[in-house]
């Protein structure tokens, strides 16, 4: 697919036309309110993966509804003073997979915990061990319309809530050092980071690569690649919907976090990525909170985006920052 979006000079220039909620704040911080209200019971059990270099655990804890949460804890396996934290969130449709999967971070020096994510892990990687036993109303197949009937039932209300105890289970480890947590992720894992940018006031930097879940308005009408289509084909059928959907969806809109970023940020964008389109990317970076960030463009890829690129592109830039 050649170039479809707009051209970078604009995309850089680029606002969003999402309306944000008038309660956003409100919502969210009751949200979290009511998260905390359960103990985050945070247990860690060593695994023996047969890896030399780096020590595993099995992680569960409390997220959205107190309800358990599955992750992987990897820590290089000579540390005893705390370290810094890399809390990374998986793309859409997988889940954790195996420990073997996740090195980089470890390898670097830091602690590293991999959240999974309620209801996925089914589509690939190595699979996914976290129930979402919360329904909703009729749904298209997939995520993206689950609960979509009000922000309250909505599905990444607590997938979002499920990422803010992640971090707060990584921080109680004690081998981590909580002044230090970066949060990271591609696609929807990029979504995920740059809500937790918004939500959590004192992390040491954000990192979402070709970020989903970002400027709905847009998305969900210049492409028709899945996931954003899922919400086209939803209202192929309940006709007449799309602002109740999106009335629904401006507080789950990776813009409006964005705008409360208190942190350094890379961010990264593909300019043939018809999954994650550009503009989409760019509404976010642009609304970006904190005077520090940066986007690498990747000319001529898809959602693939940098790929191991951007990974050397991210050691290189927290090398000063976390």
């Amino acid at each position: 697919m050649a170039l479809f979006d707009l051209p970078l000079d604009e995309l850089r220039e680029y606002r969003s036309e999402s309306a944000e909620p008038e309660d956003f704040d409100a919502f969210w911080s009751k949200t979290l309110q009511e998260a905390r209200e359960y103990d985050l019971d945070a247990r860690f059990e060593f695994v023996d993966t047969g890896l030399s270099t780096v020590k595993v655990y099995d992680v569960t804890f409390a997220g959205f509804g107190g309800q358990p949460v599955k992750g992987w804890f990897t820590i290089p396996a000579e540390v005893s003073a705390p370290v810094p934290v890399v809390v990374e969130f998986i793309g859409y449709g997988g889940g954790r997979g195996l420990p073997h999967e996740h090195l980089l971070w470890a390898s670097s020096g830091r602690a590293h915990f991999v959240m999974d994510t309620r209801g996925q892990g089914s589509a690939w990687g190595g699979g996914g061990g976290t129930a979402d036993p919360q329904g909703g109303a009729p749904a298209y197949p997939g995520f993206m319309t689950r609960g979509i009937d009000a922000p309250e039932t909505y599905y990444y209300r607590r997938v979002f809530t499920d990422a803010v105890r992640a971090v707060e289970a990584a921080r109680s480890h004690p081998l981590t050092d909580s002044a230090r947590t970066v949060v990271l992720g591609g696609s929807q894992g990029g979504g995920i980071s740059i809500a937790l940018g918004g939500l959590l006031p004192d992390l040491a930097a954000v990192a979402p690569d070709v970020p989903f879940l970002c400027d709905f308005p847009r998305a969900t009408t210049i492409t028709d690649r899945h996931p954003y289509r899922e919400i086209g084909l939803y209202l192929k059928t309940h006709r007449g919907r799309f602002q109740d959907v999106l009335g629904t969806l401006a507080y789950f809109d990776g813009v409006h976090f964005a705008s409360r970023g208190r942190a350094p940020a890379l961010f990264s964008a593909a300019l043939e990525d018809q999954t994650c389109p550009p503009s989409t990317v760019f509404a976010a970076f642009n609304a970006w909170g904190h005077e520090d960030k940066q986007i690498e463009v990747y000319d001529f890829n898809d959602h693939e985006g940098g790929g191991p690129y951007q990974e050397a592109a991210k050691l290189r830039w927290l090398r000063a920052r976390a």
